[in-house]
C-alpha cells in the first residue's frame, strides 16, 4: 500500500505540473470507459495536458474499478513513454507491474501487464545502450 501512495503522490504531482496551465471540466456523468476514450482521443491529438486530466478523473472517480484504473495508469505512463519522460515512464509502468506481484493477480486484465513490460524493457534496453562505451575508431 505504501508504494501506492508515493505513486499517487508522484502522479499528482506530475500531473499539477501539466495541467496547471489548461484545466478542463469533466462533465460528471461520464462512465470510465467515455472517460478513458476521451483520453485516448486527446492524446492522439497530442493534448497530453488534456489526457492526463481525463486519466486522472477515471482514478479520482471509480477508486474501486481496477480494470479502469489499470488503464488509466498505462495510458498516464504510456504518454510519459511518448514525451520521452523514460525515469517517470519506467516508475510508473513499474508501479503497475508490482500491482501484478500479488495473489490477486488473476484478477487483473493481462493486457496491461504484458504491455508495461513490453515497453520497460524499451526503456531499460535504451538505458543499457545509453550506458555502453562507444568503441573508439
Amino acid at each position: 500500500m505504501n508504494l501506492r501512495c508515493i505513486g499517487v503522490f508522484l502522479f499528482t504531482a506530475v500531473l499539477a505540473v501539466s495541467c496547471a496551465n489548461r484545466p478542463i471540466t469533466i462533465a460528471d456523468d461520464l462512465t470510465p470507459a467515455e472517460l478513458i476514450q476521451r483520453g485516448q482521443e486527446a492524446s492522439d491529438r497530442n493534448k497530453f495536458s488534456t489526457s492526463l486530466q481525463y486519466y486522472a478523473a477515471v482514478i479520482e472517480r471509480f477508486p474501486f474499478d481496477i480494470d479502469s484504473i489499470l488503464a488509466a495508469e498505462y495510458e498516464i505512463a504510456f504518454i510519459h513513454y511518448k514525451q520521452k519522460k523514460f525515469d517517470v515512464a519506467k516508475a510508473e509502468f513499474t508501479q503497475i507491474l508490482e500491482r501484478y506481484d500479488t495473489p490477486d493477480e488473476e484478477l487483473l486484465p493481462p493486457s496491461f501487464k504484458i504491455l508495461s513490460k513490453m515497453i520497460l524493457d524499451k526503456i531499460i534496453e535504451a538505458e543499457n545502450r545509453a550506458k555502453k562505451p562507444v568503441p573508439e575508431s
